[in-house]
């Protein structure tokens, strides 16, 4: 099924990890414009094998990554052309290139970092945009270097290396919740000093902001790394219960004994409700839940 939407409503790094907990395959598209119909669009395409990004590229002619090649200098646009033409049809461009001894293994590495890495992190300060995943998409082998690298990877690359958060100022945990860990043990990815500092704190006991005043790290910092830890798998957000004043509590206590002797309780009282939260189209919910239902 594909799955259509907007990146106000479902933020990159919240897509990666939704394909990458599906072990989903097929091809992310992300439009810069809300007019996805426009002509003048401009797109970005993110290829998907089993939930681990395999290759990306701002076109479909299946030429981005000879252009690689022959920007770099390695071999001209019409060697690289020939030679792809004897490569196996299901093997990737890059492999074959390495295997021919034209290419090598460092080579490849700085390839699949240009075209992948340095590409795809540089959406993640994207204000907004449409985006579709269509798990039907042939992997296009042309556009592949062989290497590959897990969804979580490139989040937590795009969001160390992210200056502007604006685009993501509505998805950060409030300052006033706490974390609490969702692994067992520690992770076994590569945290670094910041991140393991506030890992630390991911037992539901102190909020946010106790945590960046025990650190001595800024709200807004603290709060960009908890929101790393919660969309790489490795956390969740938990609102803190706060004590109600004494005043409340008398409250509390005057209607329990009304109740008591009269089985009548106030009629007026109610939970807080959700009206603060942005909302998302139901058909949007609805074909995401059949994404994540449905298989590859």
């Amino acid at each position: 099924m594909t799955v259509t939407g907007y990146l106000a409503d479902f933020s990159l790094p919240e897509l990666f990890q939704m394909l990458e907990q599906g072990s989903k395959t097929g091809l992310l598209t992300i439009c810069t414009l809300r007019d996805h119909t426009s002509a003048d669009r401009h797109n970005h395409h993110i290829w998907f094998s089993q939930g681990q990004i395999v290759a990306a590229g701002n076109s479909l002619d299946q030429q981005g990554l000879m252009r690689l090649i022959a920007q770099r200098g390695w071999m001209g646009d019409l060697a690289v052309s020939r030679l792809a033409q004897t490569c196996q049809s299901h093997i990737p461009l890059g492999l074959c290139l390495k295997n021919q001894k034209v290419l090598t293994a460092e080579q490849l590495k700085l390839l699949f970092y240009t075209q992948v890495m340095r590409q795809v992190c540089a959406l993640f300060a994207l204000p907004d945009g449409w985006f579709q995943f269509d798990p039907k998409s042939p992997l296009p082998v042309a556009e592949m270097t062989g290497l590959i690298a897990t969804a979580t990877d490139v989040t937590l690359a795009g969001l160390r290396a992210l200056k502007d958060w604006q685009a993501l100022d509505e998805k950060l945990p409030d300052p006033s919740s706490a974390l609490v860990s969702v692994v067992e043990g520690k992770p076994n990815l590569r945290l670094n000093p910041n991140e393991w500092q506030v890992w630390e704190y991911t037992k539901g006991t102190m909020a946010l902001k106790e945590v960046a005043q025990h650190l001595n790290l800024p709200i807004a910092k603290t709060q960009q790394i908890a929101f790393r830890l919660i969309v790489t798998g490795l956390a969740e957000e938990m609102p803190m219960m706060a004590a109600p004043p004494p005043s409340a509590l008398d409250l509390d206590d005057v209607h329990a004994h009304d109740r008591d002797h009269h089985g009548t309780s106030d009629s007026n009282t109610s939970s807080k409700s959700g009206a603060g939260a942005a909302p998302i189209s139901q058909s949007f919910l609805q074909n995401l839940v059949g994404f994540l239902k449905g298989k590859v």
